[in-house]
């Protein structure tokens, strides 16, 4: 049965640009369609624009959907009349898409709009420094929804070593960072708490193992919905899950500690060795599934959809839109708060950094299309047009009730509407669907309590940012060294023993010692010590 959200209409906060009269006709037509579908508003926004040609734009992005948006889908094309429009998008898999965005850049033939999923890697550093990319910085100031819409520590933490802006962040909540989403249906049968350590962790991981947590008298349950990602470096080097569970025992949100005034790369505290010892622990015994090294994103997240596994990793709004429409059809009785974001492991959980990704330009792009594309998505950060992949179109995915919409998400998850914050993602708190029906009511009530006790506490990540020029020499192939031995280790191919062994010789190499210096200088720099 399809559950639905609703919201209150939002009110909307305009800011104006002196970009014509055609725009500025366009934000009233929009801001005046009130109870109107997504349709008619991109209609009349379509209208309006007549005057001028489409923008017509290549644009490369990620999608964690098994079947993209196709270029004829409804959503797009609202999108599209709304923004005076016509995107050719090549969408990418989430599993492939650091290879596809590698192969890209080394091309040269880059779309107008490229989201760069990580901007500090040496391959865009690189290309930054060769003059790849537009520095959109001295533009930003005349896109008002660029710099109200997008936070301000996103702008901050994506300058690159000159203190320029090379794309667009894709904004984020800072209190929704991804951390672990535990079953609580599946602890209430088995009689267990929610876990605060990582030994309590364990304990329940052992359970939704061995101890039949669905009742359908069959082990057929794994607690871990993990995989190691070959060839993505971020996570510690083992993916979502398992990074997590090594940052829940160093403490650290991403590859950097501060000890005192010194910046130490996390790979050589005593801690990661603890954590690779209690995941190697649980693959021996099960607690992930066997194939973790050839599972991607879209197979983990089956596992927690289809009934399989208890545990997996990721943001607290994900619940309906991501998971809990599947999983309802496997077991109806399952209810929206049990998708249970734990409040932190060993007093741990992570901070975002305000953005997710950014969107670059290349200098093969004019610089009158440049500033086109700027207007898009500043056009498209506008909260009615951002509504349209957030609610999309009236009796089709969401229905107004006494001047509130109601949102289908199976509706909307048919016509991809999620896709679309691939590209721009509006974070305005007035497009939060509110609950409609008491079962959502208790989630969404659920939700709040757990970020309001995370923001207490979270774990900023202190280096995002900063860059070594000795780190972007060496850390490629570091980091791949690490992800094998890792890997190994955990499968049972290595013993622990030759961690310590790779620890004792890395942490004295020249390069590394550099590395943490250059790093420790960068930090001091930017906090004005």
């Amino acid at each position: 049965m399809t559950k639905p959200f609703h919201t209150r209409a939002a009110r909307s906060r305009r800011t104006w640009t002196q970009t014509g009269a055609a725009l500025l006709t366009l934000a009233v037509l929009l801001s005046a369609c009130g109870g109107k579908t997504a349709e008619q508003a991109a209609g009349n926004a379509g209208a309006t624009a007549a005057d001028h040609a489409p923008l017509e734009l290549s644009i490369m992005t990620v999608t964690p959907a098994a079947t993209p948006a196709t270029d004829d889908n409804p959503i797009k094309a609202a999108i599209e009349k709304a923004t005076n429009s016509k995107m050719k998008i090549q969408w990418v898999s989430n599993n492939a898409y650091n290879e596809k965005l590698n192969i890209t850049l080394a091309s040269g033939q880059i779309p107008d709009l490229t989201m760069i999923n990580n901007p500090f890697t040496s391959t865009f550093r690189s290309m930054v420094a060769q003059g790849a990319f537009w520095d959109i910085t001295p533009y930003v100031k005349d896109y008002p929804n660029l710099q109200n819409g997008i936070p301000n520590i996103a702008w901050e933490l994506t300058k690159m070593e000159d203190g320029r802006n090379y794309g667009i962040p894709r904004g984020r909540d800072e209190n929704d960072e991804a951390f672990f989403i535990i079953r609580k249906d599946w602890l209430d049968n088995l009689g267990l708490k929610v876990p605060t350590t990582t030994d309590e962790l364990y304990e329940v991981m052992k359970a939704f193992t061995d101890r039949d947590p669905d009742g359908n008298g069959k082990n057929d349950t794994t607690a871990l919905a993990a995989y190691i990602p070959g060839g993505e470096t971020g996570w510690g080097g083992v993916g979502p899950l398992l990074g997590t569970i090594e940052s829940s025992f160093t403490g650290v949100n991403g590859s950097w500690k501060l000890e005192g005034n010194k910046l130490v790369y996390t790979a050589f505290l005593p801690e990661v060795r603890k954590a690779l010892e209690f995941n190697a622990r649980a693959y021996k015994e099960k607690l992930m599934p066997e194939d973790v090294l050839s599972l991607k994103l879209t197979q983990v997240r089956d596992l927690f959809k289809n009934n399989k596994a208890g545990i997996i990793v990721d943001k607290t709004g994900t619940g309906s839109r991501v998971y809990m429409t599947d999983l309802k059809k496997i077991v109806p009785t399952a209810k929206e708060s049990d998708f249970y974001p734990l409040v932190s492991i060993n007093g741990y959980v992570p901070k975002a950094s305000g953005f997710n990704g950014l969107l670059a330009i290349p200098k093969s792009v004019p610089e009158a299309k440049m500033k086109q594309i700027l207007q898009l998505i500043d056009t498209w950060l506008k909260p009615e047009v951002s509504a349209i992949q957030r609610f999309g179109f009236e009796g089709v995915h969401h229905q107004v009730v006494d001047g509130v919409k109601v949102t289908l998400p199976e509706k909307l998850n048919a016509d991809n509407s999620s896709d679309f914050n691939q590209i721009v993602n509006s974070i305005d708190p007035a497009l939060d669907p509110a609950p409609a029906t008491a079962e959502l009511k208790e989630a969404g009530e659920q939700r709040k309590k757990i970020d309001a006790e995370r923001a207490k506490i979270n774990v900023p990540d202190i280096a995002v940012g900063l860059s070594s020029p000795t780190a972007q020499k060496i850390l490629p192939d570091l980091e791949k060294k690490i992800q094998d031995l890792k890997s190994k280790i955990i499968i049972g191919r290595e013993p622990v023993t030759a961690w310590d062994e790779f620890v004792a010789k890395t942490q004295t190499d020249p390069d590394v010692i550099k590395m943490q210096e250059e790093m420790t200088q960068a930090y001091l720099k930017r906090a004005g010590k």
